[in-house]
């Protein structure tokens, strides 16, 4: 909470009242985003504002939940005498990035659902970081009512494919324990891993294009996992995006401007900022939200919505990143096709 860094005050008033129109307006989204893609998940979109230290706080909740079967493995170790201090460290890593993440991040859709757990009013909730909301309305002078119905689209939208989608939400969280499940800490590869990435920078390539840090330290077995979540990942970003600017029709006419500003934002950030952006994938997750739109006009364009609807009928149907990145693969291959030579 410390690293989070100066935001604009708001204070207890405006929040409640952020909360009012959020709620209000995720609702209206929820609607629309249905009335658009034709997914409509059981139950209502609950709305929650929140300032940056309830979103760093509800991130490391998920985080406790998603990596179980990660820390489960570290606990069946024998001990070691440097294991505090470790803790300590990366705990103190942690926090720092999620302190820095929080003074950027609009909203979040938290998919991890837990059947068995006492938290039930802490699940399945669209959140929104309110200081960061309002910062961005009064630097830009974006209209407030069409701003937040625009940011609300995007996250229904995501809650709408997990949700909506009987499969997904397994698929994915399956896919991640499968990735957690094959790491093992071990020393001599992490030194390994760490000459072969200083020797590639000075040779002039960039080592953590291919994914961050995540991918310069997997294995094989590892990085195939995680091209499978990418191209997942791709497809749903790209979905966001298209949902959320063609359910704005002419409710939200100056999508286009907020759009503009928001990439802007994005491409303008220097020094220790777009370091971490790559750090931490985060380029390659602006690169998933232009592919993945890229993918989906180019299967409208071959065989309109109803082609592109069969991404959600089951897991093989699903993209890969290299498909994601020449469409006409999976369109050869969902619609049996024979690739051309």
């Amino acid at each position: 909470a410390r690293a989070t860094g100066r935001g604009p005050g708001v204070d207890a008033g405006v929040m409640a009242s952020l909360q009012s129109s959020y709620a209000a307006l995720t609702a209206e989204a929820e609607g629309l985003v249905a009335e658009e893609t034709g997914l409509r998940p059981a139950g209502r979109a609950r709305a929650r504002v929140t300032d940056r230290s309830g979103w760093i706080g509800a991130n490391v909740r998920s985080f406790e939940r998603l990596l179980q079967p990660l820390t489960d493995k570290f606990a069946e170790r024998e001990p070691s005498r440097l294991q505090p201090l470790v803790g300590k460290a990366g705990g103190a890593q942690l926090g720092l990035l999620l302190g820095w993440m929080s003074g950027r991040v609009l909203g979040q859709y938290d998919l991890l659902l837990i059947e068995d757990a006492d938290d039930v009013a802490d699940q399945d909730v669209v959140y929104y970081v309110g200081p960061n909301l309002l910062g961005m309305e009064r630097r830009y002078a974006f209209p407030p009512e069409q701003f937040r119905l625009w940011v609300a689209l995007h996250e229904c939208t995501h809650r709408a494919q997990f949700m909506g989608v009987p499969w997904l939400r397994p698929y994915f969280v399956e896919r991640v324990h499968e990735l957690l499940g094959t790491v093992e800490p071990d020393g001599s590869q992490v030194l390994e891993t760490v000459r072969r990435a200083v020797a590639d920078a000075r040779a002039g390539r960039r080592p953590l294009d291919r994914g961050g840090l995540a991918a310069l330290f997997a294995t094989p077995q590892q990085l195939e996992v995680l091209d499978r979540l990418g191209g997942l990942m791709s497809l749903l970003e790209g979905h966001g995006e298209v949902v959320m600017n063609r359910a704005a029709g002419r409710l939200v006419p100056t999508a286009w401007r907020f759009e503009r500003v928001l990439k802007a934002r994005r491409e303008t950030a220097g020094g220790l900022s777009r370091f971490l952006n790559r750090l931490l994938s985060f380029e390659a997750k602006l690169a998933q939200y232009a592919e993945g739109e890229r993918f989906i006009t180019a299967v409208e364009r071959h065989g309109g919505r109803a082609l592109f609807d069969t991404v959600w009928e089951g897991p093989d149907r699903l993209p890969t990143l290299a498909e994601i990145r020449r469409p006409q693969l999976w369109i050869d291959r969902v619609t049996g096709a024979v690739p051309a030579i």
